[in-house]
């Protein structure tokens, strides 16, 4: 087999990109999450702002309804940065194993072998716990808070790719990081993944 890709795929609040980044160093590869932005500006000539600014969400603002003829042939500037996005994910998957967190990566990457897609899930009170004790969200706004990130996350799946963002089928394994906690979801991953990739 050749390189090994996990993508993970997380509601917010439940630790999916601290899994992901201990997993990626207990397997030995390289993780990938704002790093992809990097890469994607790099590639595309994009300046990076954009990307951070736009990242898993799609514009509803007038400014966004002023830019949709940004780029060649009249692409979408949401669209532009996208496919910048998609391209990189498959550059990054076609060079080497690697973890890679969001932005529809699993579908970036359906037509690749070796790869495994995840959904790291948790109780709604325990994300919004989480969003409070180590994102520094406050309180009063913590619960509308992860409601608006699973929604922007939702509709940002959901317009490009032709599959629903959380539905059990679309990964090999879905995941309730509270019943293991983060170091034993690790752990049960990495043992799901030996066996994977036997």
């Amino acid at each position: 087999m050749g390189n090994k890709i996990i993508t993970i795929t997380r509601q917010y609040g439940s630790g999916g990109r601290e899994i992901g980044q201990k997993l990626a160093e207990n397997l030995g590869v390289d993780f990938y999450d704002n790093k992809l932005l990097e890469i994607a500006s790099g590639d595309s000539g994009i300046h990076k702002s954009h990307f951070e600014e736009n990242d898993e969400k799609r514009s509803n603002s007038f400014l966004y309804l002023l830019s949709t003829t940004y780029g060649q042939g009249g692409v979408p500037f949401d669209d532009t940065l996208f496919f910048a996005q998609l391209g990189a994910i498959q550059k990054i998957a076609s060079q080497q194993s690697c973890v890679i967190i969001g932005r529809c990566a699993d579908y970036a990457l359906r037509d690749f072998e070796g790869v495994v897609n995840i959904f790291i899930t948790a109780p709604f009170e325990v994300r919004v716990k989480r969003a409070i004790e180590c994102y520094g969200i406050t309180k009063k706004h913590s619960e509308e808070y992860v409601r608006r990130i699973d929604k922007q996350r939702t509709s940002y799946y959901n317009y490009y790719t032709d599959k629903r963002w959380g539905m059990p089928q679309n990964y090999h394994l879905c995941l309730d990081s509270s019943a293991l906690g983060i170091d034993g979801s690790v752990v049960l991953l990495k043992q799901f993944l030996d066996d994977f990739y036997k």
